[in-house]
């Protein structure tokens, strides 16, 4: 039963125009920034908003059809729908807000269906309670409980972990992964976080100003982003510059501000062929940033693979801590980031303003015609 969609629609500064399919037991994470159109494509799903022009359909109902004039009711498109803002009932217990819309049973059964669901979240002690005597990310977990108690036909999950703490985000993801893979539905999940896209998504797609720009399995639209601004996105470092040819099939970007880096990616073409100097980005991943002190030469700029390696001198702007990592801003003359661990730091003494040189692999560096594709 796969949830496909069809919708074009004239928004305020932009029009919405995407084609998406949704296989059963999958989940596609729509990433994108605030405003980009993800929640649109939601409540065109549920019901909840007319396109100008489009088609929904699940299995073999058709939900919507603007040529045909067919528009299903939210009520008869059984969507499991996780709001943004939670829009519970305040004068219902939890418990009461997850039963509600249940049909069969006893009360009792139905409170007891409605309990085991809470319980999956972690939150069964507060049936009871009513929402104002909950925090936010309680709240969340009880419209999540509610959107899947009935076993919707469709999930779609609008921010559904924006307001929960780092604790109960782990145990709400797992809760809400092991969900997505023993229904089997088809689910749409909105987030402007990558990551959480990466970590419940089995397929991501990228959206921006109303169009999916790129979409693909998680590791893969990371590790290969399309546009920079995808990049920018993933979490991944972007700098500009004008690309050349260079010896031995590599790509050779002057930087916007100074310095040179090379990829393995080749030069994109311009109108068909590479003529002179072309602007570009050039992208990798904070991770694969070393550090060295200055007048340190990496590897005299060759890995142990035989990969060329790039090296730039840079001026530590902060130091922050992340998880077992610890995340070091620099300035190139463009900003940088790299991710190393602590000991690292330690054995490098780091501090806010020393210089270093940051090093990385020419062949883990993507050249992406700017505001265009990757050329690989």
């Amino acid at each position: 039963m796969s949830l496909e969609l069809e919708a074009r629609h004239a928004l305020r500064s932009f029009t919405l125009d995407v084609a998406l399919s949704v296989a059963p037991g999958e989940c596609l994470a729509l990433a994108g920034p605030s405003g980009a159109g993800k929640s649109t494509v939601l409540r065109i799903v549920a019901g909840l908003l007319r396109p100008d022009a489009g088609r929904v359909r699940c299995g073999d109902d058709l939900w919507l059809d603007r040529e045909r004039g067919v528009a299903l009711p939210p009520e008869q498109r059984a969507c499991g729908y996780v709001f943004q803002h939670y829009a519970l009932f305040p004068h219902l217990s939890a418990a009461r807000n997850v039963a509600y819309g249940l049909r069969g049973g006893s009360r009792a059964q139905r409170r007891t269906t409605a309990i085991a669901a809470l319980e999956r979240f972690g939150i069964g002690q507060l049936a009871d309670a009513r929402p104002r005597a909950l925090s936010g990310g309680e709240r969340q977990r009880v419209a999540l409980a509610r959107a899947v108690v009935r076993r919707p036909r469709a999930l779609l999950l609008d921010e559904p972990l924006t307001a929960l703490d780092a604790t109960t985000r782990g145990q709400a993801t797992r809760a809400l992964g092991e969900l997505l893979r023993e229904h089997e539905v088809p689910a749409i999940l909105v987030t402007h976080d990558f990551v959480e896209a990466a970590t419940l998504g089995t397929t991501v797609a990228i959206v921006d100003r109303g169009r999916i720009v790129q979409r693909g399995a998680p590791a893969e639209v990371a590790a290969r982003p399309a546009t920079p601004f995808v990049a920018d996105l993933t979490g991944a470092v972007v700098l500009t510059g004008v690309a050349s040819s260079a010896d031995h099939g590599l790509a050779k970007v002057a930087l916007d501000g100074g310095g040179t880096v090379l990829s393995t990616d080749p030069v994109p073409a311009s109108g068909g062929a590479a003529t002179g100097p072309v602007p570009v980005a050039v992208t990798t991943h904070p991770w694969e940033i070393t550090l060295h002190p200055v007048g340190e030469r990496p590897g005299d700029l060759v890995d142990v693979g035989g990969s060329a390696r790039n090296a730039l001198a840079a001026t530590v702007t902060a130091i922050t801590p992340i998880g077992n990592r610890v995340r070091v801003g620099l300035d190139t003359g463009q900003p940088l980031a790299a991710e190393v661990t602590g000991p690292a730091i330690e054995r490098l003494g780091l501090q806010v303003g020393d210089r270093v040189t940051a090093a990385w692999k020419a062949s883990a560096t993507r050249v992406l015609d700017r505001g265009g594709s990757s050329t690989a």
